[in-house]
């Protein structure tokens, strides 16, 4: 199992290189010059070609493609992104952060997530057919149907304009995470919940259940059982929960106005701030292959088999 474990995280170091190599290239083959938008942000009346050469040669564009590479990924290793072509500031300034109130929005929503889906899933499962099992599929298949931001603009009208109970957007309070966080865990648990559903109902079927009752142990204990072992195999969805939950809050982001990497990201696009953007899309890359290894490890701990 130990050399298992060290294949797959040898195997992260190359997944890497290929995806930070990919970013890189996205902006290298942009169709808009780096050196215009610099010239743009700075306010330049009239861009001249002398101007932009200029300022190519400031960026360092006029280098070999690899050379420019080595030097941006090594700067990367070390959180040293550049400055922004817009602001002026240090890119991990603005990241930073971002990264810290998009974090607290996803861990709070991930964890609501995970119990949510597991209560859900549970009960389903264990009055399967009933009416509570088909009540609450049937308004998941609802509720995850709608699209995210149309259903948290219908929040954002119903509880926050017409009530007044909670704020509309910002991260002024701890109100303010209620709304964000319930249209994530709408979306998610809902998805999330029918696969809980289906491992619990594969494990009810198996032999050791019923020889477990046979027994006469008690059905807190064979739930139990249960549950442990229709958990293995959601570890996985589970463990790639946070980061795809944390790349889809760009739009609960922009819904809420929460400062977080959505916004920051949506507004590097509008603006063509093309460091920022490669920051951000090395940055997502990395955490989806850094929990899709932690998810591989904690399958191999769990079930070594």
């Amino acid at each position: 199992m130990r050399s298992q474990i060290w294949s797959r995280m040898l195997l992260v170091i190359p997944m890497l290189l290929i995806v930070s190599f990919i970013t890189f290239l996205l902006v290298q083959f942009s169709p808009m010059d780096p050196a215009e938008v610099v010239l743009q942000a700075q306010g330049v009346p009239e861009i001249t070609e002398e101007l932009l050469a200029e300022t190519r040669q400031e960026l360092g564009m006029e280098r070999p493609l690899l050379y420019r590479y080595a030097d941006w990924l090594a700067a990367s290793a070390r959180l040293e992104f550049g400055d922004s072509y817009v602001t002026g500031k240090p890119i991990w300034s603005l990241l930073w952060p971002a990264l810290l109130n998009t974090w607290k929005l996803t861990l709070i929503s991930s964890v609501i997530v995970v119990i949510v889906s597991v209560l859900l899933g549970l009960i389903c499962a264990l009055h399967e057919g009933k009416l509570i099992d088909r009540s609450i599929r049937g308004m998941a298949f609802f509720l995850t149907s709608m699209p995210t931001f149309w259903l948290a603009a219908w929040m954002i009208w119903g509880l926050s304009v017409q009530l007044n109970l909670l704020p509309t957007s910002g991260m002024t309070s701890v109100s303010s995470y209620i709304l964000p966080v319930a249209s994530i865990v709408i979306a998610y648990a809902g998805l999330y919940f029918r696969n809980i559903r289906t491992s619990v109902l594969a494990q009810i079927n198996e032999d050791y259940v019923l020889y477990q009752r046979a027994c006469g142990l008690p059905e807190w204990r064979i739930r139990m059982h249960v549950l442990r072992n229709a958990m293995q195999v959601a570890i996985s969805i589970f463990a790639m929960a946070i980061p795809t939950i944390m790349g889809s809050t760009v739009v609960i982001e922009n819904v809420f106005a929460w400062p977080g990497l959505g916004s920051l990201s949506v507004k590097a696009i509008l603006t063509r701030d093309f460091p920022l953007i490669q920051a951000y899309v090395l940055l997502m890359a990395v955490f989806f292959i850094c929990f899709n290894l932690i998810a591989d490890l904690i399958h191999a701990v769990v079930n070594p088999k």
